[in-house]
């Protein structure tokens, strides 16, 4: 894939919420031209994740909520997770969505593993906190998914704000967020990878 196309998956329960807002702040400083696709969770809810790893084979899906997030998931190059910051991980929307990924991985003829190596994925969190720390939860988790896959990372923005708009406030994250898609992504790794260089 030469073109750059961005997936923003949004994560939250809420419309037009503080992830969401700063997540759009940073695509606003996307160049033109630049293919972007916006699916919400919640507007397109996925089932429960069935694990049949011992029991079937997953089959690719159709028709359906679970296949529009696979198709739009292959045709980006860039994978944006734009999620709250939840009890200090993922929102349950958007853990059911990397868990699908499990049952993607095991689908015949599908090679999601290899067809996702290379492409780059982002973080976009908002928080209720004035300690960043907090999310080091999240972060690890976008992180170890994208170096199981052989993906780069190009980490999370993050910002702060609770009620509806008080990202807005935040004038550091708004800053981080002019910069944040204009870096070069490393390849992710697992924290042990990188302790024992």
């Amino acid at each position: 894939m030469t073109t750059r196309r961005f997936l923003f998956v949004l994560g939250s329960s809420r419309d037009d919420g503080n992830t969401e807002l700063l997540a759009r702040k940073a695509a606003e400083q996307l160049p033109e031209g630049v293919e972007q696709e916006w699916i919400s969770l919640a507007e397109h809810p996925l089932p429960d994740f069935s694990d049949l790893r011992h029991d079937s084979d997953h089959v690719r899906p159709t028709g359906d909520n679970t296949a529009l997030l696979l198709d739009a998931t292959l045709a980006a190059t860039d994978l944006v997770i734009a999620s709250p910051l939840y009890w200090y991980s993922v929102s349950a929307h958007t853990k059911r969505y990397l868990d699908h990924w499990s049952g993607w991985l095991r689908t015949p003829g599908l090679d999601f593993k290899s067809r996702m190596a290379g492409r780059t994925l982002w973080g976009v969190t908002a928080l209720a906190h004035p300690e960043e720390e907090v999310a080091a939860p999240l972060i690890g988790t976008l992180n170890n998914s994208a170096a199981y896959l052989g993906m780069r990372f190009g980490g999370v923005l993050l910002g702060n704000g609770s009620r509806p708009g008080d990202i807005l406030a935040d004038h550091a994250a708004l800053t981080r967020a002019k910069t944040f898609f204009a870096s070069e992504a490393p390849l992710a790794r697992f924290p042990y990878e990188r302790m024992s260089r």
